[in-house]
């Protein structure tokens, strides 16, 4: 059986000796700072599965923290990226066109639910580019210095980015930081203000936003207001449809763009191929996209996706950079975008998620630890509780995480808190690996309550 259809298996202590040999090697080579949580080696991949150097099998639910939404080494990105580097791999944008570039940006402009037509795509290497470069743009189409973001938000670790994410454990002493970020607060539903209807939190949470252009900056002074459809890093957390048409409508009142930063979101994840997708079946869409993570099946690349209106108001010269629209990523790219088209992965994003909300709901009924289950199509979290109060329960997350590994199941946690245990599974996983993945997770629960 190939790897791409097996299921767990473990057969060693976990690192095993050629594992435990390149954490050796890593613990010299690699700055401590850059942390590892689990104690697992990769030495390949394919689909949903992955094997180290000892012979265990994992099944992958983290996926690169949302990376390997296609799964890895699929045949179709593997053929893209060896024509590309057989030609070329690499021609800067500002000196020589690259096809590829244009192929891409093309393709996306034809999918992206953006406000605006035409659209235009700008290019570049990760997340924190990518939302770093929509602010420059916001900033300098609308000639004003402020933007607002949320609690419980990420958005990279570059000092713009720093500022913008919720979670400070990710910027200890790494300030000052940039002035003109503004946050207010994210409609987290489940733990609104004790006692308050779901309709009552949207307006609070609403009447929170328009609190910061009385105490933090005036409407005229803010270019942007940035959130992610579903929070990643803060818990799984939905934005919900009628919070996003109302922000919307806030935007349009005082001339602010509305900036999605769907790096997480896109591609098929969400059950569209963007999450701002279901803002444009009910009537609205945002003025700026930020797309990464699952781009190009795990080469490095993002994009900026805005109307020619606005992208024509930034100033010649502020964006641009070496590497941004790599020849070999853009191929990679359209072979994801194809892949994902032809076999209909937003679908395959719904039908993963029936299978395991409906076991979530299973568990629920019998653990009272399972507070909260949610998420977009295949972008869900478990939040685990240890009371009435809603008390976080982050011990029993981790304990959950590092039984699960032992068995073959890679998993995640999340949250402010950090008691959401997140499910960023690739979307290829067969019927069999998500069932024998959802028998770990139960296993792993049940023993350790």
């Amino acid at each position: 059986m190939s790897l791409r259809e097996s299921l767990p298996k473990v057969i060693t202590e976990l690192p095993g000796p050629k594992a435990q040999a390149m954490f050796e090697r890593r613990a010299l080579a690699m700055p401590a700072a850059i942390k590892t949580i689990y104690p697992i080696v990769i030495e390949r991949g394919e689909g949903a599965m992955l094997e180290d150097p000892d012979g265990n099998i994992f099944l992958d639910w983290i996926g690169g923290v949302g990376v390997m939404n296609v799964g890895y080494s699929q045949p179709e990105v593997i053929e893209a990226v060896c024509e590309q580097a057989g030609k070329f791999f690499h021609s800067m944008m500002n000196i020589t066109t690259s096809p590829r570039y244009i192929e891409y940006a093309e393709a996306l402009a034809g999918i992206v639910p953006v406000r605006g037509d035409p659209k235009q795509v700008m290019l570049a290497n990760s997340g924190a580019e990518a939302v770093e470069n929509a602010v420059k743009i916001a900033k300098s189409a609308t000639g004003r210095p402020n933007i607002i973001v949320f609690s419980g938000a990420f958005h990279g670790r570059t000092t713009l980015a720093m500022a913008m994410t919720s979670k400070k454990a990710y910027a200890v002493g790494m300030g000052p930081f940039p002035d003109g970020v503004y946050r207010a607060e994210f409609p987290y539903v489940y733990r609104r203000p004790a006692g308050m209807s779901e309709d009552d939190a949207i307006a609070y949470y609403l009447g929170k936003l328009e609190e910061i252009f009385d105490t933090a900056s005036p409407a005229s002074y803010v270019a942007a207001i940035v959130f992610e459809p579903v929070q990643g890093e803060g818990g799984f957390v939905p934005a919900p449809i009628e919070w996003v048409k109302a922000v919307r409508e806030i935007c349009d009142k005082y001339g602010i763009l509305m900036v999605a930063d769907e790096i997480q979101t896109g591609f098929a994840r969400s059950g569209r191929m963007f999450a701002s997708e279901y803002y444009k079946e009910a009537g609205f869409m945002p003025d700026i996209l930020t797309l990464a993570k699952s781009i190009a099946g795990g080469i490095p690349i993002s994009a900026i996706i805005t109307s020619k209106e606005i992208m024509d108001k930034v100033t010649p010269g502020t964006i641009g950079g070496t590497f941004n629209g790599n020849a070999v990523a853009c191929a990679a790219a359209l072979a994801v975008l194809k892949k994902m088209q032809d076999e209909d992965y937003p679908g395959k994003a719904l039908r993963i998620s029936e299978k395991c909300i409906a076991r979530y709901k299973e568990w629920q009924g019998r653990y009272k630890e399972i507070g909260d289950i949610r998420g977009i199509g295949a972008m869900m979290g478990v939040e685990l509780i240890k009371d009435e109060a809603k008390t976080p329960y982050p011990e029993l997350v981790n304990k959950i995480v590092a039984a699960a590994w032992t068995k073959g199941l890679l998993l995640e946690n999340a949250g402010t808190y950090g008691n959401v245990i997140r499910f960023l599974c690739p979307l290829c996983v067969t019927d069999e690996q998500l069932e024998a993945g959802l028998d770990i997770f139960e296993a792993c629960l049940a023993e350790s309550v």
